[in-house]
C-alpha cells in the first residue's frame, strides 16, 4: 500500500555464454570498456549458444544477429553484444533462434555462434553484457567467478 514499506527488487543475471568472466573495462573497445553504453560484465566464451541472462521479453535483435536486448519485469535493459566489431561479418555465423517480441527464461537459447568462424576472421569473440539504463540501478555486485551470477543488481524504487 505505501511505497516506501517495498523493498528494492534484485535481479540476478546469469552468462550469456559458458566461459571467463572479465570486467567490462577489460574490452578492447572503447565503447564498451568506457562504459558508454552501459556498465555491466564481459564473458569469453567457451560455448556457442547465446542464452537469455535473464526471464524478459527480447526486445531487439540487430539485424546480423550479433546483438540482441532484453527487458525485464523491473524495467532493466538488458544488451548482449557478441564479439568486437562482428557487425562487419554481416550476419555470416550467426543464427537466430528465437524473435523479436518473445517473452523468454534465463537460459533460453537466443543465437547459435560459429566462435570458430569469428576468431578466422580476426575477430575477438568477448562478449558485454550492459545494463544500458543504468538510472535504474541502485547498486550492481560483479561476480567472476560463477557463469550462474555474474551480476546481482538492485533495481530503485
Amino acid at each position: 500500500m505505501f511505497s516506501f514499506f517495498t523493498k528494492n527488487k534484485e535481479l540476478i543475471l546469469k552468462s550469456p555464454f559458458e566461459g571467463k568472466i572479465v570486467d567490462i573495462t577489460k574490452v578492447n573497445d572503447e565503447v564498451f570498456s568506457s562504459k558508454m553504453l552501459g556498465d555491466g560484465i564481459a564473458v569469453i566464451p567457451s560455448n556457442n549458444i547465446a542464452v537469455a541472462p535473464c526471464d524478459g521479453t527480447i526486445t531487439q535483435i540487430f539485424p546480423t544477429n550479433h546483438a540482441f536486448g532484453i527487458i525485464t519485469k523491473e524495467g532493466m535493459e538488458i544488451l548482449i553484444h557478441i564479439g568486437i566489431d562482428t557487425v562487419s561479418l554481416n550476419g555470416v555465423g550467426f543464427k537466430r533462434l528465437v524473435d523479436v517480441g518473445r517473452k523468454v527464461k534465463k537460459g533460453t537459447p537466443i543465437i547459435e555462434v560459429d566462435l570458430e568462424y569469428i576468431r578466422k576472421c580476426k575477430k575477438n569473440t568477448i562478449t558485454p553484457v550492459l545494463i544500458t539504463n543504468m538510472e535504474k540501478v541502485e547498486s550492481m555486485d560483479k561476480n567472476f567467478n560463477n557463469n550462474e551470477e555474474i551480476l546481482k543488481i538492485k533495481v530503485k524504487k
